[in-house]
């Protein structure tokens, strides 16, 4: 889950993919890896990776941002450090990219190399407690939707089934149930699934692939 130089993450809104990308950056970190990671969503989203900052500082991970982000200022904007995904091979690059056209806008300008390289895994966030995504043909739309604005193909799917605060076990391992058979229909694997580190324990001794992933809270993470 961790061989690919360039991880992408994708999904919908509200799928957790800020939140499955950061709390991927980290777990490289922590393997002794030299880590940036990239927000590509160029326009001011919901929840941005420099909400984490100070946790991603602290770990060593360098955040790569737009110059306007928190700020009230709505102009796409690429901060020039951006290019060093592609251009630095020695670091390891974790890229939270928007599912929308204006994702595909900021990804367009890297893509052509990011495929040249074939050093990567396009990973599509998906969360089963969403309303558009709560069953596989709403999944598959999505995909479809995300693929076509984007143009670079998922190559796994990530499982980030989560309730919140009233996440237990059994909600993640429908997810992995939901998301092995959303694999099916695509031909793309389940690389593996985000859980919390108060049930990583108990989730290690039925599901082979986990991401430990910590909580949020306002400003920065926990």
């Amino acid at each position: 889950m961790f061989d690919k130089r360039v991880a992408l993450f994708m999904g919908h809104y509200g799928s957790g993919k800020t939140f499955t990308a950061v709390n991927y950056a980290l777990a490289l970190a922590e393997k002794g890896l030299s880590v940036s990671i990239y927000d590509l969503d160029i326009v001011n989203p919901y929840f941005r990776t420099i909400d984490a900052s100070k946790t991603l500082e602290k770990a060593g991970v360098e955040l790569v941002v737009s110059p306007y982000a928190e700020t009230n200022v709505d102009i796409p904007a690429m901060n020039a450090a951006t290019y060093k995904m592609v251009d630095d091979k020695t670091r390891r690059a974790v890229l939270d990219i928007g599912g929308d056209e204006r994702g595909a806008l900021a990804l367009g300008r890297f893509y052509e190399k990011i495929v040249e390289e074939d050093n990567y895994d396009c990973l599509l966030v998906v969360n089963p407690y969403r309303p558009e995504t709560r069953d596989i043909d709403g999944a598959m739309r999505i995909k479809s939707e995300i693929e076509a604005v984007s143009k670079i193909k998922f190559t796994g799917i990530v499982n980030n089934a989560n309730l919140g605060e009233e996440t237990e076990l059994k909600h993640i391992l429908y997810g992995k149930e939901f998301c092995e058979k959303l694999g099916k229909e695509l031909g793309i694997p389940l690389k593996f699934s985000s859980v919390v580190k108060r049930l990583i324990h108990d989730a290690r001794e039925q599901i082979d692939k986990v991401l430990p992933v910590q909580p949020i809270k306002y400003g920065d993470w926990l």
